[in-house]
């Protein structure tokens, strides 16, 4: 087993952009394979976290689309048979909200759609994050 984590580690180091073109393409298979609507959300969604922290690595995470900074994922989405899933990590940069009475840190979200008001709100937390 560790064997198999050092060379997995070693080929990471020899080509990083390989690595990267390996995490892309997997993370795009697992949202083509998801069912219609989630899988325009996926695309969608996988196109605005890029955008909104080009420094984080698309990579699978537990059999889902992730994104990586310094190799640990960050960030997932998962399609549920209700709604698609957003969420982080515990190596994201979650700061508990400002102000708030109680120790909650918001750490998923779930939505039916990706309209532009959610697609601001999911961009703003993921600049926030990714810092």
């Amino acid at each position: 087993m560790a064997e198999k984590k050092a060379a997995k580690k070693a080929a990471k180091t020899a080509n990083p952009a390989a690595a990267k073109a390996d995490g892309e393409a997997a993370v795009l298979a697992k949202i083509a394979a998801m069912p219609a609507p989630y899988r325009a959300m996926g695309e969608r969604l996988h196109a605005l976290i890029l955008h909104s922290a080009p420094a984080l690595e698309p990579a699978t995470w537990y059999g889902m689309p992730g994104y990586a900074k310094d190799g640990k994922t960050v960030c997932f989405f998962r399609a549920d048979k209700k709604y698609m899933t957003f969420g982080f990590t515990q190596e994201a940069n979650l700061t508990p909200e400002e102000g708030a009475p109680h120790q909650l840190i918001e750490s998923a979200w779930y939505f039916t759609a990706l309209d532009d008001a959610t697609e601001a709100k999911l961009s703003a937390i993921v600049r926030k994050v990714a810092r």
